[in-house]
């Protein structure tokens, strides 16, 4: 049998890795695929560096839509990244008929309702396990593997630059402005770190983990995103006293009024094993209710790794090249017909614990007046943990004329909605005795 062709656009780390994989393993993916897969033409603005890179045999343009055009080419490989050109040659490779793979998370977050509606329309798939943790096949274990559950939650470690950051905090007691910089010298994070460190990339993961769990359509425009800048060495220490470790978490949840979507720092408990997931790994953690806890775990990033999930999409499509639409699994699990109304709830909605750090003047009562604002909110307190004074490097702060010892109050609280929790922040923050802004770091014990 022919094989099939592939266009690829864009032979940077993950095309080349791509490239090099497939030529690699070639005689193994055909046993598996049932027929060769091939990479035959690929555009990259770089023509000269791409044809030294491929080799002969390979033709190389320097215009993406050659590649569209082609009769011959029955998939294109996405991988230029962003929201601009990116989704208009989707779209473009849609319409003429090709079926397309893509790791670009950021694209299928913000606009994956379109393109996949686009693709449906055509009967042609839109692969793209690559766009969520690399190489770890979470994708397909969300829309294949896990479909005889309702899965009840998610929750991942889904950006590698953000854990290698704070895992080197726990290791080393440093604060995150300088192992950002260590993280930066080593390759870990980009000159311009906002996507990772503010939590975008997190969110774009999470928002296609959503959909697929839940059957809803692509929302990044109500996930609730918080990165790491805030955190400093001393919340991952009184963390770790109290049997926690701090970690940056995609989390989506069914709740009996909408689903929860969400990305910020969280206390695990350390005894959890995704707690454990170091340096740059990625991790996810999905709660079914037929299969329980499931957990997966690799590389979430790199050439190969990422062109392991790359070419498994291409296999996958090969596999299904010739069978009718219908009777393909659906590009978000869920029939299109079939998908959900529920809301993404607002985060003044979303139920969870708490573990809050308090700076306050180390003076009688200050604590009770703490506690005090707590429990007119409803809020009930799981673990209190006050430092002595003399354990604080600067013991006295000027409050005014005044010189005032001062301390850290760490309060553990159990689970209220985050509203109530908001309310209750700012009443304790407009205490005098609490001297700096409270630092507030959601809880999550994954049981």
């Amino acid at each position: 049998m022919k094989p099939i062709q592939v266009g690829l656009l864009g032979i940077g780390v993950v095309g080349s890795g791509t490239f090099n994989v497939l030529l690699r393993n070639q005689e193994e993916i055909k046993r598996r695929a049932g027929r060769g897969i091939q990479i035959t033409m690929v555009a990259d603005l770089n023509v000269a560096r791409a044809q030294e890179l491929v080799g002969p045999g390979v033709t190389v343009v320097n215009d993406a839509r050659a590649v569209i055009a082609n009769p011959d080419i029955d998939i294109v490989i996405e991988l230029i990244g962003g929201y601009g050109i990116a989704k208009t040659l989707v779209l473009e490779a849609i319409a003429a008929g090709k079926h397309v793979v893509t790791a670009n998370k950021a694209l299928l977050a913000v606009h994956g309702t379109e393109i996949f509606a686009a693709a449906s329309a055509r009967g042609v798939m839109v692969a793209f396990e690559a766009a969520v943790a690399g190489g770890i096949p979470i994708i397909k274990a969300l829309r294949e593997g896990l479909t005889a559950n309702r899965i009840q939650w998610i929750a991942g470690i889904i950006n590698g630059t953000t854990n290698f950051i704070l895992s080197e905090m726990r290791d080393k007691g440093l604060d995150f402005g300088m192992v950002l910089k260590e993280a930066q010298a080593l390759g870990y994070a980009e000159a311009d770190p906002t996507f990772d460190i503010e939590g975008i990339d997190a969110a774009h993961k999470a928002t296609i983990m959503s959909a697929i769990a839940f059957g809803i359509p692509v929302q990044f425009d109500k996930a609730y995103i918080e990165g790491i800048t805030k955190l400093g060495a001393a919340d991952i220490k009184y963390a770790e006293q109290l049997g926690y470790r701090i970690k940056l978490l995609g989390i989506t949840k069914r709740t009996p009024t909408g689903i929860e979507l969400r990305v910020h720092p969280c206390l695990i408990p350390a005894k959890r094993l995704i707690a454990n997931v170091e340096g740059a790994m990625n991790a996810v953690v999905v709660q079914g209710d037929a299969v329980g806890t499931t957990l997966y775990y690799g590389k979430g990033a790199g050439s190969e790794p990422t062109a392991s999930a790359v070419i498994a999409d291409l296999v996958d499509i090969t596999r299904l090249h010739t069978a009718d639409a219908a009777q393909r699994v659906p590009h978000l699990a869920f029939q299109p017909n079939a998908m959900s109304d529920l809301p993404v709830l607002p985060m003044g909605e979303v139920v969870t614990s708490y573990y809050l750090r308090l700076r306050v003047a180390d003076e009688t009562g200050v604590l009770a007046k703490v506690t005090g604002i707590l429990a007119e909110a409803g809020i009930s307190i799981d673990a209190v943990l006050q430092r002595e004074a003399d354990e604080i490097k600067s013991e006295t702060a000027a409050v005014g004329q005044a010189q005032v010892a001062q301390t850290d109050v760490i309060i553990l609280t159990h689970d209220c909605v985050e509203a109530r929790m908001n309310a209750a922040i700012a009443q304790m923050q407009a205490l005098p005795t609490v001297l700096e802004p409270i630092t507030r770091i959601r809880k999550e014990e994954l049981a």
